[in-house]
């Protein structure tokens, strides 16, 4: 029987992986996970922000407000 696993410890395995995060106003930022906190405030590094699936522009580094997260998905 495998073990289950809960969104925190899915959170914590992906910090420093490759990520989407998809806000609720539709916009897609991808990058370096650096951290996230139990508010879900995100900061990715090397961000890069789309909007209809079209690159808009490069961050560095960005921070994204917990609120305005729809979800963080995995780059595989």
């Amino acid at each position: 029987m495998s073990a289950k696993t809960t969104p925190s410890d899915f959170l914590k395995t992906i910090i420093g992986r490759p990520v989407i995060v998809k806000l609720n106003s539709g916009v897609d930022y991808r990058g370096v996970l650096a951290c996230l906190d139990g508010y879900m405030n995100i900061a990715l590094e090397q961000s890069e922000e789309y909007v209809n699936g079209q690159l808009k522009k490069k961050y560095g580094d960005c921070f994204i407000r917990g609120n305005n997260v729809l979800y963080i998905s995995a780059v595989k």
